[in-house]
């Protein structure tokens, strides 16, 4: 009888000889939880190490640089526009909306700074570009080009002219006592930043981590590192090298996780997160005279899929790619399409694989997996009422068979070789599914 989308989903195998034992795991529930929080940790540090990196190395970097040889010295200036401008126009060539609105008020407070660096015109900018990215991580992520993006464009327009007003005023014989004595207030008095601003910065910040920990894309986690390396900047507006530096390192920043975005997005899964097609096509290119090829498909899928809608479907896809990427002897999975994967051996032979794949399809056997209910409260509180209240948990099969192969004289190149690991993923169907075939 087949299971609603309600049910729980666990990985159990069976074959036409009949079910196989399923090994339990023993491991305590709260070991488990904190092992995949673990993961999940550095899983999210993953993509921290260019900003970290780039912050990092500005600190010694500015230091032995300042200052600049006489003929370098228009660097300092022309530089952080240059950089600060280039991201700003890839975010919106890429169309990357809360990016471009953090790089486009970076370069609007550089400028402003430049032009007026005086204390209330820096206490305007610690304040308006934490606001406004602040702002853009609130909103949902609709683009940089999308119809409505006009009205950010509106926003850094009224706030350049009230920057504008505020060094004006603040010039003023007339008006420029009473600025100084709002900026005595306790809480514009920089030391260096205001604490209006500190209170701005630990806003926006809070909200980008919080956007960065589900998904950790790189573009996310720039955005945590560019508003980091804008705080140090202003930290050292006393300091020209080191502002205009940090100033630099935070463009940098965003920069190079646009690219490294834009690279996953051509190159990767979106659904598991593994690398593509396009990946295992350049792999394919690189490889020696000794290698393993593995095809990997998921027995059933389709009737599967069918019977209990394209969600769960997707949820067992991320499972198997979970598993997948798992794989130990060096191995490197890829998503070939639909439910069909690669693993690739590089400097190994078929027989050295062959035992890493056993062991593959062994995990995936064994795997629970939960799957929300349709029915799930959202409330932690009602659903611990409702925990254990619930009909006999049932089965679903969850298996995959895989087709081995490696370099041979019938099989001389990478594409030889995939075409006889798929000839072997037919027979170990053939066979009955869930196994391993060569």
């Amino acid at each position: 009888m087949p299971l609603g989308k309600s049910q729980f989903l666990y990985a159990r195998s069976t074959s036409r000889r009949g079910p196989r034992s399923v090994r339990r795991n023993t491991t305590a529930p709260a070991d488990r939880r904190a092992a995949a929080f673990m993961r999940e940790f550095y899983s999210a540090l993953r993509p921290a190490w260019v900003p970290v990196a780039i912050i990092a190395a500005t600190a010694p970097a500015a230091a032995l640089l300042s200052p600049l040889p006489a003929s370098l010295a228009g660097l300092s200036t022309a530089g952080p526009y240059a950089v600060l401008a280039t991201g700003t126009l890839l975010a919106w060539w890429y169309n990357r909306g809360r990016s471009f609105v953090i790089l486009a008020s970076l370069l609007a407070a550089f400028a402003a700074y430049q032009l007026s660096p005086t204390k209330a015109v820096y206490t305007a900018l610690v304040v308006i570009v934490p606001f406004n990215a602040l702002m853009a991580m609130i909103r949902p992520e609709r683009g940089a080009r999308y119809r409505m993006a006009y009205r950010w464009l509106v926003l850094l327009a009224g706030e350049a002219l009230l920057v504008a007003w505020i060094a004006a005023a603040g010039r003023s014989p007339v008006s420029g006592t009473w600025w100084n004595t709002v900026l005595d207030w306790w809480l514009f008095r920089s030391p260096p930043t205001p604490l209006v601003g500190r209170l701005a910065f630990a806003a926006a910040f809070i909200a980008a981590v919080t956007r960065a920990w589900p998904d950790h894309t790189p573009l996310q986690v720039g955005n945590c590192g560019a508003l980091a390396a804008f705080f140090i900047a202003a930290e050292n507006a006393g300091a020209p090298s080191s502002y205009t530096a940090f100033m630099t390192a935070a463009g940098i920043i965003l920069i190079a996780a646009l690219l490294q975005e834009s690279h996953q997005l051509a190159f990767g899964d979106s659904l598991t997160g593994l690398p593509g097609r396009r990946a295992l096509e350049e792999r394919l290119r690189s490889l020696g005279e000794r290698y393993a090829i593995a095809m990997i498909d998921v027995d059933h899928f389709k009737q599967f899929n069918d019977a209990h809608g394209h969600d769960i479907g997707d949820q067992v896809l991320k499972l198997v790619g979970a598993r997948l990427a798992q794989v130990g002897g060096g191995g490197t999975a890829y998503r070939y399409g639909g439910e069909e994967f690669s693993v690739v051996f590089p400097e190994r032979c078929l027989a050295e694989a062959l035992p890493e794949l056993e062991a593959l399809r062994g995990a995936i056997e064994r795997y629970r997996m939960a799957v929300r209910g349709e029915d799930r409260p959202k409330k932690a509180a009602e659903g611990s009422k409702r925990r254990g209240a619930g009909t006999r948990e049932k089965m679903l099969s969850v298996t995959v068979s895989i087709g081995a192969a490696g370099p041979s004289e019938s099989a001389p190149t990478p594409h030889h070789v995939i075409k006889a690991a798929d000839e072997a993923l037919y027979r170990a169907k053939k066979a009955g599914r869930n196994r391993v075939s060569q």
